[in-house]
């Protein structure tokens, strides 16, 4: 009957150990916090006219503000998500 008792408690004691969990945020890899490439599209040859150096000059600045809102939206949510972790951890 007391090895009985001893088991029980031991069994007892053991289930009150407390073991802390912690949350660790995740990285994020470090191609998604790099800026856009700041190289622009050129114009080949000699002579340009109007109408290529138009698209070419489009096509930099669509390429660019896509990418650098892309980015930038990107980097704000991470580090606004990684805040609330910390801040609830």
């Amino acid at each position: 009957m007391r090895y009985i008792v001893v088991v029980i408690a031991l069994l007892l004691t053991g289930c009150s150990v407390f073991v802390p969990v912690t949350a660790k945020f995740p990285s994020v890899p470090d191609t998604l916090l790099e800026s856009c490439p700041k190289e622009l599209k050129t114009i080949d040859g000699d002579k340009v006219s109007i109408i290529d150096l138009t698209k070419s000059v489009v096509e930099n600045y669509e390429t660019y503000h896509l990418c650098a809102e892309k980015t930038e939206s990107w980097i704000e949510w991470y580090n606004i998500q990684k805040k609330i972790f910390e801040e609830v951890n």
